[in-house]
């Protein structure tokens, strides 16, 4: 059984910073991308950003020179710097996880509000 552990989330103003932080443990194969995926009420579920084992990063458009993400290999788990926060970004941001043969794996979410 896998489980991705995520915290950071919270209320925060428009223009300050969060980071996300998702540990992945438990029986899984090893693992390919990490990433952050966001769902604001009403919409649908958006990718925030991934990255790849060997370092490579993708990001949505919106969040691009304001969110950073990263990963600890070592301890499976990925980061999300989040700076310059805006009301758009008030979300649930649930971290994924993809192993080397496929198999998916969602975190529970964690809130992220930011006031204006």
């Amino acid at each position: 059984q896998v489980q991705l552990v995520e915290s950071g989330g919270g209320l925060v103003q428009a223009g300050g910073s969060l980071k996300l932080s998702c540990a992945a443990s438990g029986s899984i194969f090893s693992i390919n991308a990490m990433g952050w995926y966001r769902q604001a009420p009403g919409k649908e579920r958006e990718l925030v950003a991934t990255i790849t084992t060997a370092g490579s990063t993708n990001y949505a458009d919106s969040v691009k020179g304001r969110f950073t993400i990263s990963r600890d290999s070592h301890k499976n788990t990925v980061y999300l710097q989040m700076n310059s926060l805006k009301p758009d970004d008030t979300a649930v941001y649930y971290c994924h996880v993809e192993d080397m043969v496929g198999h998916a794996y969602w975190g529970q979410g964690t809130q992220v509000t930011v006031s204006s």
